[in-house]
Protein backbone atom coordinates (compact mmCIF):
# COMPACT_ATOMS: atom_id res chain seq x y z
CA UNK A 1 0.00 0.00 0.00
CA UNK A 2 1.30 3.50 -0.77
CA UNK A 3 1.91 5.97 2.09
CA UNK A 4 -1.08 8.18 1.25
CA UNK A 5 -3.43 5.20 1.38
CA UNK A 6 -1.88 4.26 4.72
CA UNK A 7 -2.66 7.72 6.06
CA UNK A 8 -6.22 7.74 4.76
CA UNK A 9 -6.73 4.37 6.42
CA UNK A 10 -5.86 5.83 9.83
CA UNK A 11 -7.96 8.98 9.57
CA UNK A 12 -11.18 7.40 10.91
CA UNK A 13 -13.14 9.28 8.26
CA UNK A 14 -16.64 10.43 9.21
CA UNK A 15 -18.83 11.67 6.35
CA UNK A 16 -21.97 13.74 6.80
CA UNK A 17 -24.49 12.91 4.05
CA UNK A 18 -23.92 15.38 1.20
CA UNK A 19 -26.46 18.02 0.30
CA UNK A 20 -27.54 19.52 -3.01
CA UNK A 21 -28.48 23.16 -3.51
CA UNK A 22 -30.77 24.39 -6.30
CA UNK A 23 -31.07 28.17 -6.52
CA UNK A 24 -31.70 31.12 -8.80
CA UNK A 25 -31.66 34.91 -8.87
CA UNK A 26 -29.66 36.93 -6.37
CA UNK A 27 -28.69 34.94 -3.30
CA UNK A 28 -25.98 34.59 -0.67
CA UNK A 29 -25.61 32.20 2.27
CA UNK A 30 -23.10 32.26 5.11
CA UNK A 31 -21.95 29.30 7.17
CA UNK A 32 -20.22 29.09 10.53
CA UNK A 33 -16.94 27.40 11.33
CA UNK A 34 -16.74 23.72 10.47
CA UNK A 35 -14.59 20.76 11.45
CA UNK A 36 -11.78 19.60 9.17
CA UNK A 37 -12.90 19.34 5.51
CA UNK A 38 -15.61 20.49 3.12
CA UNK A 39 -15.50 19.29 -0.46
CA UNK A 40 -17.94 20.20 -3.20
CA UNK A 41 -18.64 21.04 -6.82
CA UNK A 42 -20.78 23.22 -9.03
CA UNK A 43 -22.98 21.07 -11.24
CA UNK A 44 -24.67 23.88 -13.16
CA UNK A 45 -24.34 27.67 -13.33
CA UNK A 46 -21.85 29.41 -11.05
CA UNK A 47 -21.30 30.65 -7.51
CA UNK A 48 -18.87 32.83 -5.61
CA UNK A 49 -17.02 31.31 -2.66
CA UNK A 50 -15.78 33.74 -0.01
CA UNK A 51 -13.57 32.70 2.90
CA UNK A 52 -11.80 34.64 5.62
CA UNK A 53 -8.62 36.28 4.41
CA UNK A 54 -8.96 35.28 0.76
CA UNK A 55 -10.24 36.93 -2.39
CA UNK A 56 -13.70 35.75 -3.55
CA UNK A 57 -13.39 32.72 -5.80
CA UNK A 58 -15.65 32.27 -8.83
CA UNK A 59 -16.62 28.64 -9.41
CA UNK A 60 -18.22 27.56 -12.67
CA UNK A 61 -20.03 24.38 -13.73
CA UNK A 62 -17.73 21.40 -13.35
CA UNK A 63 -15.37 23.11 -10.90
CA UNK A 64 -14.60 21.37 -7.60
CA UNK A 65 -13.32 22.89 -4.39
CA UNK A 66 -11.75 21.90 -1.10
CA UNK A 67 -12.04 23.90 2.16
CA UNK A 68 -9.73 22.99 5.03
CA UNK A 69 -9.26 26.06 7.24
CA UNK A 70 -12.34 25.45 9.39
CA UNK A 71 -13.19 29.15 9.19
CA UNK A 72 -16.57 30.66 8.39
CA UNK A 73 -17.34 31.11 4.69
CA UNK A 74 -20.08 32.25 2.33
CA UNK A 75 -21.39 31.34 -1.11
CA UNK A 76 -23.65 33.28 -3.42
CA UNK A 77 -24.43 34.74 -6.80
CA UNK A 78 -22.50 37.92 -5.95
CA UNK A 79 -19.72 38.24 -3.34
CA UNK A 80 -20.95 41.72 -2.38
CA UNK A 81 -24.42 40.61 -1.30
CA UNK A 82 -25.26 40.47 2.40
CA UNK A 83 -25.66 36.74 3.12
CA UNK A 84 -28.49 35.01 4.95
CA UNK A 85 -27.88 32.40 7.63
CA UNK A 86 -27.12 29.40 5.45
CA UNK A 87 -27.46 26.84 8.21
CA UNK A 88 -31.04 27.92 8.91
CA UNK A 89 -31.86 27.51 5.21
CA UNK A 90 -30.25 24.09 4.99
CA UNK A 91 -31.63 22.67 8.23
CA UNK A 92 -35.15 23.03 6.89
CA UNK A 93 -34.49 20.45 4.16
CA UNK A 94 -31.24 18.59 4.84
CA UNK A 95 -30.39 15.92 3.76
CA UNK A 96 -32.87 16.38 0.93
CA UNK A 97 -32.23 18.87 -1.86
CA UNK A 98 -32.35 22.48 -0.69
CA UNK A 99 -34.42 24.73 -2.97
CA UNK A 100 -33.54 28.37 -2.40
CA UNK A 101 -35.32 31.15 -4.35
CA UNK A 102 -36.64 28.45 -6.65
CA UNK A 103 -39.52 25.99 -6.32
CA UNK A 104 -39.03 22.22 -6.70
CA UNK A 105 -39.30 21.23 -10.34
CA UNK A 106 -38.51 24.69 -11.65
CA UNK A 107 -35.33 25.34 -13.61
CA UNK A 108 -32.52 26.44 -11.29
CA UNK A 109 -29.75 28.70 -12.49
CA UNK A 110 -27.20 27.18 -10.13
CA UNK A 111 -26.89 23.65 -8.82
CA UNK A 112 -24.15 22.66 -6.38
CA UNK A 113 -23.31 19.75 -4.14
CA UNK A 114 -21.08 19.47 -1.09
CA UNK A 115 -20.14 17.10 1.69
CA UNK A 116 -18.42 17.42 5.06
CA UNK A 117 -15.68 15.12 6.27
CA UNK A 118 -14.19 14.88 9.73
CA UNK A 119 -11.30 12.79 11.00
CA UNK A 120 -9.65 11.62 14.15
CA UNK A 121 -8.18 14.86 15.50
CA UNK A 122 -4.66 13.64 16.17
CA UNK A 123 -4.30 12.00 12.76
CA UNK A 124 -5.94 14.93 11.00
CA UNK A 125 -3.28 17.34 12.20
CA UNK A 126 -0.67 15.82 9.90
CA UNK A 127 -3.03 16.08 6.92
CA UNK A 128 -4.60 19.49 7.49
CA UNK A 129 -1.39 21.29 8.40
CA UNK A 130 -0.15 20.86 4.84
CA UNK A 131 -3.27 21.44 2.78
CA UNK A 132 -4.16 24.83 1.32
CA UNK A 133 -7.05 26.57 3.10
CA UNK A 134 -8.92 26.79 -0.22
CA UNK A 135 -8.26 24.83 -3.40
CA UNK A 136 -10.17 24.84 -6.69
CA UNK A 137 -9.97 22.19 -9.40
CA UNK A 138 -11.13 23.72 -12.65
CA UNK A 139 -13.40 21.76 -14.97
CA UNK A 140 -11.26 22.35 -18.07
CA UNK A 141 -8.00 21.15 -16.55
CA UNK A 142 -6.45 17.72 -16.72
CA UNK A 143 -6.83 17.44 -12.95
CA UNK A 144 -10.61 17.38 -13.37
CA UNK A 145 -10.70 14.36 -15.69
CA UNK A 146 -10.80 11.85 -12.84
CA UNK A 147 -13.45 13.89 -11.04
CA UNK A 148 -16.04 13.97 -13.84
CA UNK A 149 -17.38 10.41 -13.36
CA UNK A 150 -17.70 11.00 -9.62
CA UNK A 151 -19.56 14.27 -10.17
CA UNK A 152 -21.92 12.63 -12.62
CA UNK A 153 -22.70 9.85 -10.16
CA UNK A 154 -23.19 12.35 -7.33
CA UNK A 155 -25.47 14.44 -9.53
CA UNK A 156 -27.54 11.34 -10.27
CA UNK A 157 -27.68 10.10 -6.67
CA UNK A 158 -28.65 13.49 -5.23
CA UNK A 159 -31.52 13.81 -7.69
CA UNK A 160 -32.95 10.41 -6.75
CA UNK A 161 -34.33 8.71 -3.66
CA UNK A 162 -33.97 5.02 -4.36
CA UNK A 163 -32.79 2.10 -2.19
CA UNK A 164 -29.12 2.53 -1.35
CA UNK A 165 -29.02 6.21 -2.31
CA UNK A 166 -27.85 7.32 1.13
CA UNK A 167 -24.93 4.90 1.16
CA UNK A 168 -23.97 5.83 -2.40
CA UNK A 169 -23.95 9.54 -1.56
CA UNK A 170 -21.69 9.02 1.44
CA UNK A 171 -19.22 6.79 -0.40
CA UNK A 172 -19.11 9.08 -3.43
CA UNK A 173 -18.38 12.05 -1.19
CA UNK A 174 -15.43 10.14 0.20
CA UNK A 175 -14.23 9.33 -3.33
CA UNK A 176 -14.62 12.97 -4.34
CA UNK A 177 -12.43 13.97 -1.39
CA UNK A 178 -9.68 11.48 -2.28
CA UNK A 179 -9.70 12.49 -5.95
CA UNK A 180 -9.59 16.17 -5.04
CA UNK A 181 -6.74 15.50 -2.63
CA UNK A 182 -4.84 13.71 -5.40
CA UNK A 183 -5.32 16.69 -7.70
CA UNK A 184 -3.99 19.10 -5.09
CA UNK A 185 -1.05 16.83 -4.29
CA UNK A 186 -0.08 16.58 -7.96
CA UNK A 187 0.34 20.33 -8.33
CA UNK A 188 3.94 21.50 -8.50
CA UNK A 189 3.13 24.58 -6.42
CA UNK A 190 1.80 22.59 -3.46
CA UNK A 191 3.76 23.76 -0.44
CA UNK A 192 6.46 21.50 0.92
CA UNK A 193 5.13 19.37 3.70
CA UNK A 194 3.85 16.00 4.71
CA UNK A 195 1.77 15.45 1.58
CA UNK A 196 4.55 16.44 -0.79
CA UNK A 197 6.79 13.85 0.85
CA UNK A 198 4.65 11.10 -0.69
CA UNK A 199 5.81 12.14 -4.14
CA UNK A 200 9.45 12.60 -3.08
CA UNK A 201 11.26 9.63 -4.60
CA UNK A 202 14.09 9.90 -2.07
CA UNK A 203 11.83 9.87 0.98
CA UNK A 204 9.18 7.41 -0.14
CA UNK A 205 11.26 4.25 0.58
CA UNK A 206 11.82 5.37 4.17
CA UNK A 207 8.16 6.31 4.63
CA UNK A 208 7.13 2.93 3.23
CA UNK A 209 9.33 1.14 5.78
CA UNK A 210 7.98 3.19 8.68
CA UNK A 211 4.40 2.59 7.61
CA UNK A 212 4.83 -1.13 6.92
CA UNK A 213 6.90 -1.96 10.00
CA UNK A 214 6.28 0.73 12.64
CA UNK A 215 7.36 -1.55 15.51
CA UNK A 216 10.88 -2.07 14.15
CA UNK A 217 13.73 -0.33 16.00
CA UNK A 218 14.44 2.06 13.15
CA UNK A 219 17.38 4.42 13.35
CA UNK A 220 18.01 7.47 11.22
CA UNK A 221 20.98 5.66 9.70
CA UNK A 222 18.86 2.67 8.61
CA UNK A 223 16.18 4.90 7.12
CA UNK A 224 18.80 6.99 5.34
CA UNK A 225 20.28 3.83 3.83
CA UNK A 226 16.88 2.89 2.41
CA UNK A 227 16.77 6.30 0.73
CA UNK A 228 20.33 5.97 -0.60
CA UNK A 229 21.40 9.09 1.30
CA UNK A 230 23.85 10.02 4.01
CA UNK A 231 22.45 10.22 7.52
CA UNK A 232 22.79 14.00 7.76
CA UNK A 233 21.40 14.71 4.28
CA UNK A 234 18.43 12.42 4.89
CA UNK A 235 17.63 13.90 8.29
CA UNK A 236 17.73 17.42 6.89
CA UNK A 237 15.58 16.57 3.86
CA UNK A 238 13.05 14.69 6.00
CA UNK A 239 12.71 17.48 8.57
CA UNK A 240 12.57 20.22 5.91
CA UNK A 241 9.92 18.43 3.86
CA UNK A 242 7.71 16.86 6.50
CA UNK A 243 8.23 19.23 9.40
CA UNK A 244 9.20 16.46 11.81
CA UNK A 245 12.48 14.69 12.47
CA UNK A 246 12.47 11.07 11.21
CA UNK A 247 12.19 9.49 14.66
CA UNK A 248 9.53 11.98 15.75
CA UNK A 249 7.50 10.99 12.69
CA UNK A 250 8.06 7.31 13.51
CA UNK A 251 6.78 7.87 17.04
CA UNK A 252 3.70 9.71 15.80
CA UNK A 253 3.00 6.96 13.26
CA UNK A 254 3.27 4.29 15.93
CA UNK A 255 0.72 6.11 18.09
CA UNK A 256 -1.66 6.64 15.16
CA UNK A 257 -1.41 2.98 14.17
CA UNK A 258 -2.07 1.90 17.74
CA UNK A 259 -5.01 4.33 17.93
CA UNK A 260 -6.60 2.71 14.88
CA UNK A 261 -6.40 -0.70 16.57
CA UNK A 262 -7.81 0.71 19.79
CA UNK A 263 -10.82 1.94 17.80
CA UNK A 264 -11.33 -1.21 15.76
CA UNK A 265 -10.31 -4.13 18.02
CA UNK A 266 -10.30 -5.29 21.63
CA UNK A 267 -6.50 -5.63 21.71
CA UNK A 268 -4.92 -4.98 25.12
CA UNK A 269 -2.82 -1.89 25.72
CA UNK A 270 0.09 -4.13 26.67
CA UNK A 271 0.00 -6.03 23.37
CA UNK A 272 -0.10 -2.78 21.40
CA UNK A 273 2.86 -1.43 23.34
CA UNK A 274 4.85 -4.51 22.37
CA UNK A 275 3.72 -4.51 18.72
CA UNK A 276 4.68 -0.89 18.16
CA UNK A 277 8.13 -1.00 19.70
CA UNK A 278 7.61 0.61 23.09
CA UNK A 279 9.84 -0.62 25.88
CA UNK A 280 7.01 -0.93 28.34
CA UNK A 281 3.26 -0.44 28.68
CA UNK A 282 3.82 2.65 30.84
CA UNK A 283 6.06 4.20 28.18
CA UNK A 284 3.38 3.62 25.57
CA UNK A 285 0.66 5.15 27.77
CA UNK A 286 2.77 8.25 28.49
CA UNK A 287 3.61 8.77 24.81
CA UNK A 288 0.05 8.13 23.66
CA UNK A 289 -1.34 10.66 26.13
CA UNK A 290 1.28 13.26 25.19
CA UNK A 291 0.44 13.05 21.49
CA UNK A 292 -3.33 12.59 21.67
CA UNK A 293 -4.24 14.29 24.93
CA UNK A 294 -5.89 11.10 26.21
CA UNK A 295 -4.84 7.82 27.72
CA UNK A 296 -5.35 4.74 25.51
CA UNK A 297 -8.22 3.58 27.75
CA UNK A 298 -10.00 6.93 27.56
CA UNK A 299 -9.41 7.16 23.82
CA UNK A 300 -11.00 3.74 23.29
CA UNK A 301 -13.93 4.48 25.61
CA UNK A 302 -14.89 7.67 23.77
CA UNK A 303 -14.91 5.83 20.44
CA UNK A 304 -16.70 2.66 21.49
CA UNK A 305 -19.88 3.65 19.68
CA UNK A 306 -18.24 4.80 16.49
CA UNK A 307 -17.72 2.54 13.47
CA UNK A 308 -14.12 2.94 12.34
CA UNK A 309 -13.22 1.78 8.84
CA UNK A 310 -11.43 3.17 5.84
CA UNK A 311 -14.87 3.75 4.34
CA UNK A 312 -17.08 6.67 5.35
CA UNK A 313 -19.77 6.43 8.00
CA UNK A 314 -22.47 8.89 8.97
CA UNK A 315 -22.03 11.12 12.01
CA UNK A 316 -23.52 9.67 15.15
CA UNK A 317 -26.25 11.52 17.02
CA UNK A 318 -23.81 12.83 19.62
CA UNK A 319 -22.10 15.01 17.01
CA UNK A 320 -23.13 18.66 17.47
CA UNK A 321 -25.77 19.72 14.91
CA UNK A 322 -23.53 22.28 13.21
CA UNK A 323 -21.09 19.47 12.44
CA UNK A 324 -23.71 17.04 11.15
CA UNK A 325 -24.89 19.15 8.23
CA UNK A 326 -23.30 19.16 4.82
CA UNK A 327 -23.62 22.50 3.08
CA UNK A 328 -22.31 24.05 -0.11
Amino acid sequence: MDPLSDVLGLLDVQVAPPCRLETAGEWALSFAEYRHIRVGAVLRGHLWLTTDGAEPLLLQAGDCYLLTSGHAYAVGSDPDLQPEDGMAVFEAAWPDTVYHHVTPGAAAETSAISGALSFDDTAAALLLDHLPAVAAIRARTGEAAALRPVLQLLANETSLDTPGTGAMRDHLTHVLFVQTLRAVLARPDTALGWLRAFSDERLRPALALIHAQPGEPWTVAKLAASAGMSRSAFALRFKTTIGLAPLDYLLRWRVQSAAQLLRATDRTVSSLATQFGFGSESSFIRTFKRLTGQSPARYRLERTNRTSTTLPVIYKDETPPHEQRSTV
